[in-house]
């Protein structure tokens, strides 16, 4: 299966990002108004991950966000995409990292 993906530049104003990366990693930086769900709760909790809107899944650096991908297409979203790179090509490109408890952001 072809993975679709998408370059940090081409990520839309209103895409949904869905970040896949542990607890541990989304607590050090995580991109401002992403969503969090790990990778191993995605099939309980697909129905969280709207239909009607491009959906951006993120990681560290494009690996597990390209499985869930690939799992959501074969569940019928069709309006899915991997960001190339990850979290590292994210804050790479300048792109905000935040954190929810005030501490610097990393990408771990």
């Amino acid at each position: 299966m072809q993975i679709p993906t998408v370059t940090v530049k081409d990520v839309s104003i209103d895409a949904y990002l869905l970040d896949v990366r542990e607890d541990d990693e989304w607590a050090a930086g995580h991109a401002p108004g992403a969503v969090h769900v790990p990778m191993m709760e995605i099939p309980q909790r697909m129905a969280e991950v709207p239909q009607d809107r491009d959906v951006v899944v993120v990681c560290r650096v494009g690996g597990r966000s390209g499985q869930v991908v690939a799992y959501l297409r074969q569940q019928g979203y069709d309006n899915v995409s991997n960001l190339d790179g990850g979290m590292m090509s994210w804050a790479a490109a300048g792109k905000p990292v935040t954190t929810d408890d005030g501490r610097a952001p990393s990408i771990i």
